[in-house]
């Protein structure tokens, strides 16, 4: 009963930290590593996941089929994991592609009150029999109720855990308690939680989604994620360690991994005041770096952007709207 699954995104969620141009090396150093720690689950791709990479959302410097070949040749306990947003990911292609390389988990994603989008891509995953969590994402723009009806289409649909994601690193501790204690009552399937770190929580919102009923957590190495960062992962387990809780990971290992890791990845994230501003406002955390850029781009205050976006209610997946803002924005101050 103490056991809990981790999964580290760090070469999917960590993408986002570089425009996503992981390099080749810099992938094999982490699989291979993360093999050696005993990491359970390891997620790989573009930082919005399957067939993301575009000149919207960024180009990856790998492209989906080798970075997921080339992680599946060092993968042997640990499994290979896939973000998948059906929109981006399509099944005939890039879905049926990735489970043909030999992807044993598939976490199915949609906003957290779009999870209808989501059925065809978890009744595939299933059919190939492929282990599928369903995933709600921005879940601090839903209510306890709404996303526990959301959760239940996906539950139906075949999804074996059901995750939700504080995409803005919005969330504080009381957030997480009341809908994770939501969907751990109403669902038959186990709940996971995913933090971000834009107000400096994702520590302790993770470890309330435990005491909550949670059975999965997402963490990454030195944080490596989009914004302020995810939940640091070595800072993770060795909480969860001294909770009493069980992952399976070596912890001294993780430790030194971790400390490779942050020279190899060269700038971990850090809590910035633009990240600050992005947990404030509930914007997706993977929009600091191009808010940073555009603002600086039209003369204008980057916080003043995330405010725009935020009374806009802009989601992942909109990234085109920020320039709209920022030329509103500019406009606007003449």
């Amino acid at each position: 009963m103490n056991h809990l699954l981790i999964s580290d995104p760090t070469l999917r969620d960590g993408s986002h930290a570089v425009q996503h141009q992981l390099t080749r090396d810099q992938i094999l150093f982490y699989a291979e590593h993360a093999e050696l720690t005993g990491i359970p689950i390891l997620e790989v791709g573009h930082g919005n996941g399957l067939g993301a990479s575009s000149l919207q959302l960024g180009k990856s410097l790998v492209s989906d089929t080798e970075l997921l070949e080339q992680c599946r040749a060092k993968l042997t306990n640990t499994k290979l994991g896939i973000h998948v947003i059906p929109g981006f990911a399509t099944i005939n292609k890039d879905l049926n592609n990735a489970l043909d390389i030999g992807v044993n988990v598939v976490r199915v994603a949609s906003h957290c009150t779009e999870a209808n989008i989501t059925k065809r891509h978890i009744e595939y995953s299933r059919n190939r029999e492929k282990e599928v969590f369903g995933v709600l994402m921005m879940s601090h723009m839903a209510s306890p109720a709404v996303l526990v009806e959301e959760a239940k289409k996906m539950e139906s649909y075949g999804a074996q855990t059901i995750i939700i994601m504080d995409s803005a690193g919005a969330s504080l501790p009381v957030d997480v308690h009341e809908k994770i204690t939501a969907l751990v009552h109403h669902l038959d399937i186990p709940v996971g939680f995913h933090a971000h770190n834009n107000l400096g929580m994702a520590i302790a919102n993770s470890i309330t989604a435990v005491e909550s009923g949670a059975t999965l957590l997402d963490g990454t190495s030195r944080g490596f994620g989009a914004g302020a960062g995810n939940a640091q992962l070595e800072v993770l387990v060795a909480v969860l360690h001294k909770m009493g809780y069980q992952t399976g990971i070596d912890l001294y290992r993780l430790l030194d991994f971790a400390d490779q890791a942050e020279s190899l990845f060269c700038t971990p994230p850090h809590i910035s005041s633009v990240s600050v501003i992005s947990g404030l406002t509930g914007v997706f955390s993977g929009f600091a770096k191009p808010v940073e850029r555009i603002a600086k781009q039209y003369n204008i205050d980057p916080k003043d952007v995330f405010f725009e976006l935020g009374k806009r209610k802009i989601i992942a997946g909109q990234e085109d709207l920020i320039l709209d803002v920022a030329i509103w924005l500019s406009q606007h101050a003449k």
